[in-house]
């Protein structure tokens, strides 16, 4: 790969990721500031990314994989995201506001699968290549939160203007698709595609494999707590007090890509189960941190459980997508990549969101909600998940030579 293609490939995850970061950490903040909603539209909003993850494969694998360039198809949806994320910003009401976000989540979110198509399709070798290449989706992320903390948009009430920036950012994006490498269907136009090949489900065989379907139960447990995280956090810290919350949030992006260069080491010399039950153990810890500093006095623990999302990322879902691909026949290593987030980002969040939602209405008090009991139950539930995972997965030997 040429230093002309790293760097577009480079600016292209930058733009990408910078984009969802820039309002969807936020968003719950700007709900209940400019339209003081309930946690249950919070979750409706936050909901829209894994409607979005669930019909993805279908938007890739019946377009995009056999009409038309993976470029082409990015930037167009970039651009018309432009006009929706403005019109996002301008709304008045959640009624408004909703449509539009609902309609960008069900659009964007293929987009992640198009950017990787773009990228890996101009790797020789994407085992090596790629991860520097995406290390700047996370930066394009912190810069996001730098920039919300740096303008003061939380203190000021003004995080309409975070999907300004993003619309801006997206329109700049759209039109810079365009002139990335060219990156044709793979798929004939006259090959059709099953339904079972497009969203994955011909990699439902690694579900005969015991270990395996315990890993991929116990994924889409684990991503019910983690949606608490997505869809409150940023509220939960504006709400008693903290300063540039979500600035510091990208304390987060860092962590986890420390913690990304530790994973292959960490694999290889204590195995797939001790990783994964590292990665779930830090959920627990990360809730049960939040829950204990809900009153704002040890700010430290706040801190603390912010960090931990690089273990709970990297430790868990990262390694898990490296099993995942470690498991499976090559003829259908795409699809059980598919399959897995379809369940997670998908199935799992889905439930997450909206058992999020009603517990924080359920939580509500005089000056805002009760943090401490909010946060305990996801907490306890990793808990629960952790132990059954610990008795009930099977510790096996895979090679990981290549890692």
């Amino acid at each position: 790969m040429s230093f002309k293609v790293s760097v577009q490939l480079s600016l292209l995850m930058f733009f990408q990721f910078f984009i969802w970061g820039a309002w969807f950490v936020t968003m719950g903040t700007f709900l209940s500031q400019e339209f003081n909603s309930s946690g249950s539209e919070l979750s409706l909003a936050y909901e829209t990314q894994s409607i979005g993850a669930i019909i993805a494969p279908f938007i890739i694998g019946l377009i995009a994989d056999k009409y038309f360039a993976a470029q082409k198809v990015l930037g167009t949806i970039h651009l018309f995201g432009a006009f929706l994320l403005y019109n996002a910003g301008i709304s008045e009401n959640f009624s408004f506001f909703y449509p539009y976000i609902l309609i960008y989540m069900l659009l964007y979110m293929p987009t992640l699968a198009l950017a990787n198509s773009v990228a890996f399709r101009q790797m020789k070798d994407p085992s090596k290549e790629f991860a520097p290449i995406r290390i700047f989706g996370s930066i394009g992320w912190i810069i996001a939160g730098l920039l919300i903390g740096y303008f003061s948009w939380e203190s000021l009430n003004t995080l309409k203007n975070t999907f300004y920036m993003s619309s801006f950012i997206s329109l700049i994006l759209g039109v810079y698709s365009f002139t990335l490498p060219n990156t044709p269907p793979i798929i004939e136009k006259n090959k059709n595609k099953t339904i079972s090949e497009i969203i994955g489900l011909d990699a439902l065989k690694l579900l005969n494999d015991k270990a395996y379907l315990v890993f991929f139960i116990a994924s889409i447990l684990i991503c019910i707590p983690l949606a608490f995280y997505y869809q409150h956090a940023n509220q939960f810290l504006n709400e008693i007090g903290m300063e540039a919350a979500a600035a510091k949030m990208t304390l987060g992006q860092i962590s986890e890509v420390l913690f990304l260069s530790l994973l292959p080491f960490f694999i290889k010399r204590f195995g797939f189960k001790s990783t994964l039950i590292v990665g779930i153990l830090a959920w627990g810890l990360r809730y049960l941190l939040f829950s204990l500093g809900a009153d704002g006095i040890n700010s430290w623990m706040l801190i603390l459980g912010i960090v931990l999302h690089g273990i709970c990322y990297d430790f868990f879902f990262v390694s898990g997508q490296i099993y995942t691909n470690l498991k499976c026949k090559p003829e259908y290593k795409s699809s059980a990549q598919g399959l897995i987030t379809l369940a997670t980002y998908g199935l799992g969040m889905l439930i997450g969101f909206r058992i999020a939602g009603y517990l924080t209405d359920l939580y509500v008090i005089t000056d805002g909600h009760d943090w401490e009991k909010i946060w305990i139950q996801p907490s306890i539930f990793s808990f629960v998940i952790l132990i059954l995972f610990i008795f009930t997965f099977r510790n096996e030997q895979i090679e990981t030579k290549n890692l």
